[in-house]
């Protein structure tokens, strides 16, 4: 069983921090002690998650943001360091999908949108946050991929070409400030039970719609992969992407005995 990480007293910033993954992340880090500032668009959401997290003793702050208008997403890392202190870690896992179309189909202004979410997106993160963290020499930058970052499949030519951006994303960053003290890491975690993969069954388009549901997996465990990378382990992959697809993965992680549970459910 991999050991948690200590965070008590860092500050971290998670993009689509409102659903799926990033809230289930934002509770993991929480319980670590963090002080976790909460990005997404929807506002409600993000207050309700905030109050969650400060009802079980934690320090959460809840920054409703456009992460596609860069001004907007640097009044939130301005915001998060004025009341929660440096940020010491950022998780970009703003992320869609949909539309999903095929590329004769597609809409081009929806195509458009997707590649700011998930691509601009990642480099706002970035742009904003690490200046801070080349000052302080440290910090941690651990951005969502996915094995469509190296893959191509049909009907997801944005989402793919998003990915594979991120992917070279990472490895620029690491390239530029991985001397520097920085860390900047992938995440692939595979299918994960979120409303993204409602949408990806619904599309009916390429084999990842066909999937039988059991077997994505809970975005808990991608948080706790995301713990995962952060502490000293998490070195082994810096530039690139750790995938948790393989049960190897998962058992590093710590995940062992919750595969063992769920497979003798």
């Amino acid at each position: 069983m991999s050991p948690l990480t200590d965070l008590s007293g860092q500050t971290v910033l998670i993009t689509g921090a409102s659903r799926g993954i990033g809230a289930a992340t934002a509770r993991v880090f929480a319980a670590q002690g963090a002080k976790v500032a909460l990005v997404a668009r929807s506002a409600a959401a993000l207050s309700a998650l905030a109050e969650e997290i400060t009802a079980a003793g934690g320090q959460a702050l809840d920054l409703p943001c456009d992460i596609t208008d860069y001004a907007e997403f640097a009044a939130c890392v301005a915001e998060a360091k004025t009341s929660l202190g440096p940020i010491e870690i950022l998780i970009n896992n703003a992320g869609q999908i949909d539309p999903i179309a095929r590329l004769t189909d597609s809409d081009p202004m929806s195509w458009g949108q997707m590649i700011d979410v998930n691509l601009k997106g990642v480099y706002h993160g970035l742009r904003a946050v690490l200046p801070g963290m080349v000052a302080r020499g440290r910090g941690t930058v651990l951005n969502l991929s996915s094995g469509a970052a190296t893959s191509a499949l049909e009907g997801w030519s944005h989402y793919c070409a998003s990915k594979a951006a991120v992917l070279a994303l990472t490895r620029c960053a690491h390239r530029e400030v991985g001397d520097l003290g920085l860390r900047v890491i992938g995440l692939s975690p595979g299918t994960v039970a979120t409303e993204m993969q409602v949408q990806i069954r619904r599309s009916g388009i390429n084999p990842v719609a066909a999937l039988d549901p059991s077997l994505h997996i809970p975005p808990e465990w991608v948080a706790k992969a995301l713990l995962y990378l952060v502490g000293p382990a998490g070195d082994a992959w810096l530039g690139q992407d750790f995938s948790l697809k393989s049960e190897e993965a998962k058992r590093m992680v710590g995940l062992t005995a919750v595969i063992t549970e769920a497979h003798e459910a």
